[in-house]
């Protein structure tokens, strides 16, 4: 069997035409080139001529831009030694760091490997101490050597108005009253401490924090008239005060029906030497709170 033989590619080559129109530009491009190059050439001379220092600066500027280049060469080629010793250190330190790092891992790996149980308690032998051992109680108060506040200790000059409302408290709950209550501040209406006395009525007593020198009038005590058996409904009214009442107001006091202590009465009773405002106070009948109610709102 015949093989054929194989055809050989047809390459169709350029011919290159002669064109004069791009011959004439291109020797046009250089007669200019050769003109600018020639006027240079001849400025030059002429500064040269003119000055001659020029020519040594020219020479000077000349070698001093081979010199740079070369340096510049030279810069380089440092730059590159001083790169790859860096390259190479660097991956020594790499290689370093990583070789700890493979040992702390096996390491936390043969900790881990490590057979651990908590102790027991027989193997700590201990045991939380009892009652009995401990052997403990609770101070009682003789060996603490404290006891509360009792109202017999309140000094009363040295109180704020609402601490003596709430001693006179103390001194109504500690005498057997019931439902004790402090109940001064605004609008209260000359109520401080309402209470129930141990044989069932009820007590009202507004509190009176003067010193000495500043006695109550009979204006306290008509203010304190208007309202205590209208308004709070007392069967007891008592007005307690750490000075003393003026003569007007105990005459006022007396027709209404209500009680005063004053600095000394307060202290017997504190002490227990003196007796129980309610059981000394007088009967507030419908003559006297009626009494008291007009004289109240005319004051």
């Amino acid at each position: 069997m015949t093989v054929p033989a194989p055809r050989t590619a047809f390459v169709k080559r350029r011919r290159y035409r002669f064109d004069l129109r791009s011959t004439a530009l291109f020797f046009v491009f250089l007669a200019v080139v050769v003109s600018v190059l020639g006027l240079a050439a001849r400025v030059a001379a002429g500064a040269l001529e003119r000055r001659p220092v020029w020519v040594f600066v020219l020479v000077l500027i000349g070698v001093a831009g081979c010199l740079g280049l070369r340096r510049r060469w030279r810069v380089a080629g440092v730059a590159r030694r001083a790169a790859a010793a860096l390259d190479e250190a660097a991956r020594e330190a790499a290689e370093q760091l990583e070789a700890p790092a493979v040992s702390s891992r096996q390491s936390a790996a043969e900790v881990v490997a490590v057979d651990y149980a908590a102790p027991t308690q027989e193997e700590v032998d201990y045991a939380a101490p009892t009652q009995e051992e401990v052997d403990y109680a609770a101070p009682t108060q003789e060996e603490i050597g404290y006891a509360p506040l009792t109202p017999q200790e309140f000094d009363y000059a040295a109180l704020t108005p609402q601490e003596f409302e709430e001693a006179i408290a103390a001194l109504c709950e500690r005498d057997g009253c019931s439902g004790v209550e402090v109940v001064g501040g605004a609008g209260d209406l000359g109520a401080d401490v309402v209470a129930v006395t141990p044989d069932g009525r009820r007590i009202v007593v507004q509190c009176k924090h003067y010193d000495e020198s500043h006695r109550v009038g009979s204006q306290d005590l008509q203010r304190f008239g208007g309202t205590c058996f209208t308004v709070h409904e007392a069967d007891v009214a008592v007005l307690v005060s750490t000075s003393d009442f003026t003569a007007p107001a105990l005459e006022y006091a007396e027709q209404c029906g209500i009680l005063c202590v004053n600095g000394e009465t307060l202290e017997a009773w504190t002490d227990g030497t003196g007796p129980l405002p309610w059981d000394v106070a007088p009967e507030a009948g419908a003559a006297g709170a009626t009494g008291c109610e007009t004289a109240g709102a005319g004051a």
